[in-house]
């Protein structure tokens, strides 16, 4: 059994055992038990919001739920008893302590947010804050999730340097795509994350494969979010200029990245954003040093992608709040109900939904 296959196994087995852990957690929840794992609520993430593409080779389909799915999510939260706040509210209602909370937000600010996601959050009257960053909003920055997997669907070999000269990587079948994207993805986590994309970026020109022309594809630009915020349930939060994980940035860079992102949503809002999403969020991602920055910066609270429900013990912590993110792979209406009780992170704390 070649590594491909062990990884592509893995990758099956690990879905499986989160759906049944969903389902066990639904069932405690149903049976009232455990009830104090639901906190106070919860902040939703989602960041595709569109109708489903079949795709022989889909890495990043975990982040896309469809627009049918969103609506059931809402109608479920709604039927369980959760209030819709604004992510700027949460305070507040968390103070007031007045049942259950639940706030969504987008990252990245893609186009179908507009065209997708807010037709069903006006639907059900709900608000929601996208994440937007600036690199984006400017296509001077590339989304290198979507540019490799383009580039992977395309090709059957793919060079790369990961720093001791070019590779050739083998891509024929789906399972070694997933693997030259784990790799590569990994890379990009690990090194010089702006070198790792720049080399992406040039050997997807090189199979004619434009990776700003996927960011203006993809994303919303300062137009498309004028007219999404023209709807009043809609708001915008910081997700710095170029999406590279901060707690790998310098001191000054790490501020620069922050502080820029609000400077760029304050000239397309007219108010200096008071709400920050940590690119990617998870713990290698994020540290305390970043929480500094932020409240430095102005924020009144930011989100992290670590999954939780909002317990008391969060409340002193504004600046890394946890996020339930909402898993392109697990598209069930009772899977929101198990997510929102809080009860798979109380059983499994180191599992990501």
């Amino acid at each position: 059994m070649g590594p491909t296959t062990k990884n592509t196994i893995r990758t099956i087995v690990r879905r499986a055992a989160i759906a049944g852990g969903l389902e066990v957690a639904g069932g405690l929840s149903r049976a009232g038990l455990m009830a104090g794992a639901r906190g106070q609520g919860a902040i939703f993430t989602l960041h595709h919001v569109r109708p489903k593409l079949a795709r022989a080779f889909d890495p990043n389909g975990h982040l896309e739920v469809t627009p049918e799915f969103l609506d059931a999510t809402l109608t479920t939260l709604k039927r369980d008893g959760n209030r819709f706040v604004t992510l700027e509210q949460l305070p507040d209602a968390l103070a007031a302590g007045s049942g259950p909370i639940a706030c969504f937000t987008l990252d990245d600010g893609y186009r179908n947010n507009l065209e997708h996601a807010l037709p069903v959050f006006e639907r059900h009257q709900a608000p929601f804050t996208v994440f937007v960053t600036g690199g984006f909003i400017d296509r001077t920055h590339t989304l290198w999730w979507e540019t490799l997997a383009d580039v992977l669907a395309v090709s059957e070999t793919l060079r790369f340097d990961f720093g001791s000269g070019m590779e050739a990587l083998e891509a024929r079948t789906t399972a070694e795509k997933q693997a030259v994207f784990g790799r590569i993805a990994a890379y990009i986590h690990s090194h010089d994350e702006a070198k790792a994309i720049a080399s992406l970026d040039a050997a997807a020109l090189e199979r004619g494969i434009d990776p700003k022309a996927i960011t203006d594809r993809l994303t919303l630009d300062e137009t498309g979010l004028r007219r999404l915020i023209e709807s009043p349930l809609a708001s915008l939060g910081a997700h710095t200029i170029s999406h590279r994980s901060v707690a790998r940035l310098s001191d000054a860079e790490a501020r620069r990245e922050i502080g820029e992102s609000a400077q760029r949503i304050e000239a397309i809002t007219g108010r200096r954003p008071l709400t920050f999403a940590y690119p990617y969020g998870d713990a290698p991602a994020v540290s305390p040093r970043d929480h500094r920055i932020v409240a430095d910066l102005g924020f009144t609270l930011a989100v992290t992608t670590q999954p939780g429900t909002l317990v008391a013990r969060a409340h002193p912590r504004p600046h890394a709040l946890p996020r339930i993110s909402l898993n392109g792979h697990f598209q069930r209406a009772r899977y929101v109900s198990a997510l929102a009780s809080g009860i798979p992170f109380r059983l499994q704390r180191r599992t990501s939904y």
